[in-house]
């Protein structure tokens, strides 16, 4: 099997392809990630990755595609639906494009091992790209190893990005934090209206 590894990033790669590796499959990690924003996080993402698939000898490319614009211009109507409606696609259909272009048979991604993605939703709109390309999606549940992945990539001393990808999907990670200013800058101005 030819097999075209959509990769978001070097820790979520350790249990995919060290699995796929123990069912006999050679995947080719494909990097192609337009939704990770700033621009030193995808840097950071994107070395690490390289370096990575370096030390553990499997074929690598880099699709270059800092696509802060275009993805601004596809998400700001629907910031809820963004994965959905445009991180997950755009990302799995240059997977499979690439994939049908140059000899592969099937295509897969590391986004199945996180538990924090839309699992069903990957999956229908893998299967529904499969079928306009005419190529196969191999589906695995990678979550099962989610844990055993992150484990493996801390000790190897990989760069552990903290949220998902895109500056929104940070924005989530501070809500409390963003919360708990807004109360206390509440309480200060309120505080000092009183004594003015």
């Amino acid at each position: 099997m030819k097999l075209l590894m959509h990769t978001c990033c070097a820790p979520c790669s350790v249990y995919c392809i060290d699995s796929l590796r123990q069912e006999g499959i050679e995947p080719t990690v494909y990097w192609f990630n337009p939704n990770i924003h700033p621009y030193m996080e995808y840097k950071a993402r994107r070395d690490t990755l390289k370096q990575y698939t370096t030390d553990v000898k499997v074929n690598a490319i880099f699709e270059e595609n800092y696509g802060l614009q275009d993805f601004c211009k596809n998400v700001i109507e629907n910031l809820e639906g963004r994965c959905k409606n445009y991180c997950y696609p755009v990302r799995l259909e240059q997977t499979a494009k690439y994939a049908k272009e140059n000899g592969y048979d099937s295509f897969t991604t590391t986004l199945l091992v996180s538990p924090y993605q839309n699992h069903e939703v990957i999956i229908e709109i893998a299967k529904n790209i499969a079928k306009k390309y005419d190529i196969e999606f191999l589906y695995r549940d990678f979550r099962v190893g989610f844990r055993e992945g992150q484990a493996k990539a801390r000790e190897l001393g990989l760069y552990m990005q903290k949220y998902c990808g895109c500056v929104f999907s940070e924005e989530s990670r501070y809500n409390n934090h963003i919360k708990k200013d807004l109360e206390e800058a509440k309480i200060w101005n309120e505080n000092i209206i009183q004594n003015i």
